[in-house]
């Protein structure tokens, strides 16, 4: 159940009345300012939680493994360090400044906010961004031959990509993890991350999940699958995307 904060509320720079640019937020007894107007609210946490626990109840993260990211303007939402996301609360989200990632209510993000900062920066046409760690996806990120294609149902070029780059492996919250994560997903929007999970960006909560799930699902064919797949020819492929994407 999300635990509501009381020390929630919003005031103007002069106290009381209507918010308006400028405003001074205040979250969790912390501080911050806000130049816009009525950005961020209790419904934003309330509906950035919800998704979370989503997440959570889909099996494509647990304990504290995986965070969260939500775009608001220029200010980002995102999943506090060691938080469960499955089980997150208010007081463990975090909201980030996204020119500069200064934080703007006290609450230390994920130790993977670089990237998370980095691929909204990068992609204007995204708002979400999840990284996760699902059973079967998972255990394609630590495999040391990668499947050559997942292509295996039209749900996956049409929703996932037709094609998944694995980044290397490089240290969780680290700089040079964040910067291979940003590079990846300026030309794609499903990733793995070798020997540690995956990440995929959407518009808004319900295109990131939709990614996560297909992409979940690809892995687990092939992974039960062994070495009797077949996949989609490049033509096959290419006829999927002319008819239902357009390309």
């Amino acid at each position: 159940m999300t635990r509501k904060n009381p020390f929630f509320e919003i005031k103007t720079a002069r106290g009381g009345g209507k918010t308006s640019k400028g405003c001074n937020i205040r979250l969790f007894g912390c501080s911050f300012e806000s130049k816009y107007k009525d950005m961020i609210t209790e419904k934003h946490f309330e509906e950035f939680i919800n998704f979370a626990h989503k997440v959570g109840d889909a099996n494509l993260t647990v304990c504290s493994s995986g965070n969260l990211s939500w775009r608001i303007g220029n200010e980002v939402l995102i999943s506090g360090t060691g938080s469960w996301v499955p089980e997150i609360t208010e007081d463990k989200v975090a909201v980030l400044n996204l020119e500069d990632g200064r934080m703007l209510n006290g609450v230390r993000p994920s130790m993977e906010h670089g990237f998370h900062l980095g691929v909204l920066r990068e992609r204007k046409d995204v708002d979400v961004v999840l990284h996760f760690q699902s059973p079967y996806a998972t255990a394609i990120a630590c495999r040391k031959v990668m499947p050559a294609t997942f292509n295996f149902t039209a749900e996956v070029p049409c929703h996932v990509g037709d094609s998944i780059p694995m980044v290397p492996y490089y240290r969780p919250g680290s700089e040079e993890l964040a910067k291979g994560v940003t590079q990846a997903m300026k030309e794609h929007n499903s990733i793995f991350l070798a020997k540690h999970g995956q990440v995929v960006c959407g518009k808004d909560f319900a295109q990131a999940f939709e990614r996560a799930m297909f992409m979940e699902m690809a892995c687990r064919i092939a992974v039960l699958n062994g070495d009797n797949l077949n996949p989609f020819t490049d033509e096959q492929v290419q006829e999927i995307n002319k008819v239902f994407l357009g390309k």
